[in-house]
């Protein structure tokens, strides 16, 4: 039987799936409307280093929240 948590997170996949895109996006519209030549190959492979980064910058900080527990 699965944990009710994952369980929890099945249920909002797809919601999280669209709310990064967007955000993506988001990003993406700012990039174009302050560099109207730009490059958005680069511009998203930054808009997604930058994305990758905060992720992982939330990872310690939700780990010493919850000191006795794993994120893995």
């Amino acid at each position: 039987m699965k944990k009710i948590e994952q369980i929890e997170l099945d249920e909002h996949r797809t919601e999280i799936a669209k709310d990064m895109h967007s955000l993506v996006e988001k990003y993406r519209a700012i990039f174009d409307w302050d560099i109207p030549e730009i490059d958005q190959h680069a511009a998203d492979k930054l808009i997604l280093a930058a994305m990758h980064k905060a992720l992982d910058e939330i990872v310690p900080e939700l780990a010493g929240a919850h000191a006795s527990q794993s994120l893995d």
